[in-house]
């Protein structure tokens, strides 16, 4: 697939099929997310897979009751609150696998350098008829010591992207871009 055609084409999948992920095919993934740009070449990531859905129930609910805990202040928290609340909604939409893409090293860039291996990752799979999604209602609960522990993360592991990966049941339709905003200076 063209670089292009992947950029423009990938989106958010929230409704997947049951069929698991192939370990060759996570492996491809992560082969893709670790060629991504990295400052001062540290390569700071390490990736945690999760295929078990009990696993993965458990961190929906936890990561459910976190975010409503420590959402005061947030601009979306009555809409947050309503979804959260449901006992239905689950965070990970049900996927066949969760990649997560922490920060082994210290650094001033860990999330950036992350961030970078996820696009990568998430653009690979879009290519390979994949569907993904960052999901950031993982993350606070994630860095917490019980999220850590719930996937057996050293202390030190600092959590950055939270990926699903599976099919999707059907192709998302496009979204509605901004146009960007570019000041050019010189």
């Amino acid at each position: 697939m063209d670089l292009h055609a992947a950029i423009m084409g990938r989106r958010a999948v929230r409704d997947y099929t049951a069929q698991a992920v192939d370990e060759p095919t996570i492996n491809r993934l992560i082969d893709a997310a670790v060629n991504a740009p990295s400052a001062v070449n540290q390569q700071p990531w390490t990736f945690t897979v999760v295929r078990d859905q009990t696993v993965l129930e458990r961190i929906s609910r936890d990561a459910k009751s976190h975010m409503i805990a420590t959402m005061a202040g947030n601009p979306h928290a009555d809409h947050f609150r309503v979804r959260l609340s449901d006992p239905n909604f689950h965070i990970f939409y049900h996927a066949p696998v969760l990649v997560l893409i922490s920060a082994i090293a210290e650094g001033p860039w860990i999330v950036e350098d992350c961030a970078l291996a996820a696009e990568n990752l998430m653009l690979t799979a879009y290519a390979a008829g994949l569907g993904t999604n960052w999901i950031g209602f993982a993350q606070g609960f994630l860095n917490t010591p019980e999220g850590k522990k719930a996937l057996g993360l050293p202390a030190a592991c600092v959590p950055v992207a939270p990926i699903i990966v599976g099919h999707p049941k059907a192709a998302p339709p496009p979204v509605p871009r901004n146009a960007p905003r570019v000041r050019w200076v010189g």
